[in-house]
């Protein structure tokens, strides 16, 4: 796929969830080196940076998209050779394709580990990993329900229940708004992450953090399922996490909005939740306790402070 094409789907939330977007960009990376004509290797970076550049605008809160953009890039680095840079970018993209997939395996299995015989679940959004966790709890022979949130304004609830549904999972389904009716119902929360700061905050779907502060008070323990490619860096030096503020046509059509010239509307796509809200943050690496996300990043990211600029 190209990366015009790749970087509007992403853009129109066609390809959607933290993971699915860094896959895709990683492909288009790959796609893209492998088509490039360049007439030297100076023309070949340009070109592969201006690609990149396109793919990490699209979606600035999801930190997966920049870590996966800066794992396939770095093949253009210890070599002035096109086709050499062409074969690392190649390379270091499926590898990145293949080891996101195995994350996703292997955070399902530490993930259902937590699950209990008999919990009930309340997850939020369409996490791919958040869901494989549940999933693969079930597969083992634990017997659980799931309470799934309809997460306004773009529904991915319903694509949370018909994945849960097609496991032969027992799933209610609620409006986000509903969550405080049923925490006392739930023996856990899972819910996946976009991003996670150093401190071991998480930034995820809108909504998120309501329902954290809500099993807080409950005293319903949080687990959030992530990837460690969806650790944030820079947040390393105080960085912020930009949260996406998308159309408001997404809330409310157009037409109504405009008969009614005094009224705005805001729809911020993600909110942060604080790490004291957070029990164990689940990776392919294992389950840590939010404040250790700082271990994850100096140790699998690769990062290098000389890179914070």
């Amino acid at each position: 796929m190209i990366v015009s094409e790749t970087a509007e789907k992403i853009k129109k939330m066609e390809i959607r969830g933290a993971g699915r977007i860094a896959r895709a960009a990683a492909e288009a990376l790959r796609d893209h080196a492998g088509t490039l004509k360049s007439p030297s290797y100076a023309a070949f970076r340009q070109e592969m940076e201006t690609a990149a550049a396109t793919l990490v605008a699209t979606r600035p809160t999801a930190v997966s998209l920049p870590n996966a953009v800066h794992i396939v890039m770095a093949g253009l680095d210890g070599t002035t050779d096109t086709e050499e840079a062409r074969a690392a970018v190649i390379g270091r993209a499926d590898q990145f394709v293949r080891s996101s997939q195995q994350a996703v395996e292997r955070i399902a299995g530490f993930g259902a580990s937590h699950i209990r015989d008999g919990d009930v679940i309340l997850t939020h959004c369409n996490s791919e990993v958040a869901l494989g966790c549940i999933i693969e709890a079930h597969r083992s022979g634990k017997e659980i329900e799931v309470f799934a949130t309809e997460v306004r304004p773009r529904n991915q609830g319903h694509i949370t229940i018909r994945t849960l549904n097609d496991a032969g999972i027992k799933t209610s389904f609620i409006v986000d708004s509903a969550v405080r009716s049923f925490i006392n119902d739930v023996d856990l929360v899972i819910v996946g992450a976009d991003a996670v700061t150093v401190n071991g905050a998480v930034v995820n779907k809108i909504g998120t953090s309501q329902v954290a502060h809500t099993a807080a008070e409950a005293r319903v323990n949080v687990l959030v399922a992530a990837e460690t490619y969806k650790f944030a860096p820079r947040t390393v030096i105080g960085e912020l996490i930009q949260i996406e503020e998308r159309p408001g046509n997404e809330v409310l059509p157009d037409d109504i909005a405009r008969s009614l010239p005094h009224v705005t509307v805001r729809n911020p796509a993600f909110d942060v939740t604080p790490a004291e809200f957070i029990d164990l943050i689940i990776t392919e690496q294992g389950a840590i306790p939010p404040q250790m996300a700082y271990i994850i990043i100096r140790e699998y990211l690769g990062w290098d402070i000389a890179e914070f600029r």
